[in-house]
């Protein structure tokens, strides 16, 4: 449960993209749970998704807190996760000359706009909102998937440690 300690550490009320990867799967999930992936759109395991920092998405973590990790994207992995596993419809890599083309932007401003919030993921027309990951080179944290990351396993709030993981699972 996200406490208002941990509201406060993961920077509740500053402008901050939140990373949220599903680590387990759909087997005897609760229906209410089955829900909240559906709107996330963390489909399946290895699933990430941005969500904007905000109490109501808060909330949202804390239905599935015991099924995904989360934590603050820093820009260049941001910048890096668009580059190598972003996607548009019919499953074709985001390239920069779509971004040239459809929003005249290079890439780099793109990314800085959407770290900004000047900009959401949803302005360029055809891109899925969700990234698909390999499974992280060299596992999960011993703990496994079943225990809390504070407790040496891989759920729950992470900080800033999700850039890492996210590095390993592009």
């Amino acid at each position: 449960m996200l406490t208002e300690k941990t509201e406060k550490a993961s920077g509740e009320g500053k402008n901050a993209w939140i990373a949220v990867i599903r680590v387990r799967g759909d087997v005897g999930l609760n229906p209410r749970v089955r829900s909240a992936f559906r709107i996330l759109k963390l489909y399946r395991k290895n699933y990430c998704v941005l969500i904007p920092n905000s109490r109501d998405m808060l909330r949202t973590i804390q239905t599935i807190k015991d099924f995904t990790t989360f934590g603050e994207i820093s820009q260049d992995i941001l910048s890096k996760l668009l580059q190598k596993r972003g996607r548009l419809a019919g499953d074709k890599p985001l390239a920069q000359d779509y971004i040239k083309q459809k929003l005249n932007l290079d890439f780099q401003t793109f990314v800085s706009d959407i770290f900004s919030f000047k900009r959401k993921l949803d302005d360029l027309p055809g891109v899925k909102t969700f990234f698909r990951l390999h499974p992280p080179s060299g596992g999960f944290e011993r703990g496994g998937i079943k225990q809390n990351y504070a407790q040496g396993g891989a759920l729950g709030y992470r900080k800033k440690e999700i850039n890492r993981l996210i590095e390993r699972m592009i």
